[in-house]
């Protein structure tokens, strides 16, 4: 796509739904869902992920799809373009969101860059897990090194967004995606012969409802929300890019199931491996980062497995952090029309200094400065449990109260008349009950 202020399209229905499957199947599935189901106690915190995804999760999916294919424009836009008034403003919230998000998600995705090269060296491959969990903490305690990797992940980011809609991230994700898959059905064969593996299964399906509480049920709407990339204006810019004749409904279940689909093998993958190696499941962000090496140090040609799965973590990352990019250049073109080069580098180069206080956050930064939370566990928590589901419940009751009729016309065209009532019913009531409930719990 030539750098300019001129807007593309998907070049096929199964690059839309990859790419935007995409932007959860990565570290938001794999990194994430691992070790926020471990520190919620597994099985109970899986039911209530699911309920949030299968109710909420799945209308406001399709409701942020409408907006984008409606306006044609990312979410600023196209809040002004359908509706006007106040309505701006909910963009422009979503944009901050995904600035935030970029911000220390590109963090992480310095990690996976290290951990390739980790791998290739070797130096990531032993069975001791405290000597893992010892070389991890030292490498992103270390300000040289957590700074460099951010600056590499997010370099390559930018790389992808430059390319444009079909050259750059649909061609990436239809490669990457499938790939992705395989390789984690492969890992889970072996994670599950792992002595002690089953107990990582009971924990992961069996329910303890003594778990459930205000904060967990708050943590699984985030991750429901993070994990489809609701409310931060993503599927708003993705959407834009959608030709009339998709079946949004269509491509919202098949978005929804894969993205769910990758959080319940990401489970199966690491929460075995977690009990195998009696590692705490609750061992936070690292979590990933500790147990696969050691399930590589185990396995035939165990070197070249963790190279292919830290190559594959690192471009499932990429999906993601392309699809947090993407909206907030669409932004700067639709509002501002500057060049896609220009938007792209300015929104790179901003959320890097952003994010250096989020890299910071396991070295001199890790003292709690706010909340009882370090800049990164800050910057998640705000975006996650904060501004997403305002972004959802926002666009929620733009699509059942402000446009319905607009929206009601899009879905009778293709043929989604039985859909109609209960849509409404989650968009207009039911959605902004729930983020309210559960908000007020927490806050």
């Amino acid at each position: 796509m030539p750098s300019s202020s001129a807007r593309s399209n998907w070049g096929s229905k199964l690059g839309f739904i990859l790419a935007a499957a995409g932007s959860a199947v990565g570290l938001g599935a794999i990194w994430k869902f691992p070790y926020v189901a471990g520190k919620n106690g597994g099985g109970a915190f899986l039911i209530a992920y699911l309920v949030c995804v299968f109710t909420l999760g799945i209308a406001l999916l399709l409701a942020e799809m409408v907006i984008g294919r409606a306006a044609g424009k990312s979410a600023t836009t196209a809040y002004r373009d359908l509706k006007g008034g106040w309505w701006p403003w909910a963009g422009r919230l979503s944009v901050l969101c995904v600035f935030i998000i970029l911000s220390y998600y590109c963090v992480v995705g310095g990690w996976t860059v290290a951990y390739v090269w980790r791998s290739l060296s070797g130096a990531a491959l032993t069975t001791d897990t405290a000597a893992l969990t010892a070389a991890f903490g030292q490498f992103i305690a270390s300000p040289a090194q957590a700074l460099s990797y951010t600056a590499v992940f997010l370099g390559i980011t930018a790389a992808v967004v430059l390319g444009g809609v079909q050259q750059g991230i649909e061609r990436m994700s239809k490669v990457l995606m499938p790939a992705l898959f395989f390789l984690m059905l492969l890992l889970i064969v072996r994670a599950l012969t792992l002595p002690g593996a089953i107990e990582g299964v009971r924990y992961f399906i069996s329910p303890d409802f003594s778990k459930v509480n205000g904060a967990m049920l708050v943590d699984a709407l985030g991750l429901a929300f993070f994990s489809l990339s609701l409310g931060g204006g993503m599927i708003i810019a993705y959407g834009s890019y959608v030709a009339r004749d998709t079946r949004l409904v269509g491509a919202t279940l098949w978005v929804s199931a894969l993205a769910t689909l990758a959080c319940v093998l990401a489970g199966l993958m690491v929460l075995p491996a977690v009990f195998a190696f009696q590692v705490d499941p609750a061992a936070g962000p690292g979590l990933t980062f500790i147990t696969m090496p050691a399930i590589f140090a185990q396995m035939p040609a165990g070197q070249g497995f963790a190279v292919a799965f830290f190559m594959l973590l690192l471009f499932a990352a990429l999906t993601s952090s392309v699809s947090i990019l993407e909206p907030i250049v669409a932004f700067l073109i639709d509002e501002f029309r500057m060049a896609r080069r220009t938007a792209t580098l300015l929104t790179s180069a901003a959320s890097f200094v952003l994010g250096i206080p989020a890299a910071l956050s396991f070295g001199p930064l890790a003292d709690p400065v706010l909340f009882g939370r370090n800049p990164f566990d800050l910057m998640d928590y705000l975006a996650s449990n904060i501004l997403m589901p305002a972004g959802g419940l926002l666009a929620a009751l733009f699509v059942g109260w402000a446009i319905w009729p607009r929206v009601s016309q899009e879905l009778q065209a293709e043929g989604a008349h039985a859909l109609l009532r209960p849509f409404r019913l989650v968009c207009a009531v039911i959605a902004p009950i729930l983020v309210g409930v559960i908000w007020y719990h927490n806050l």
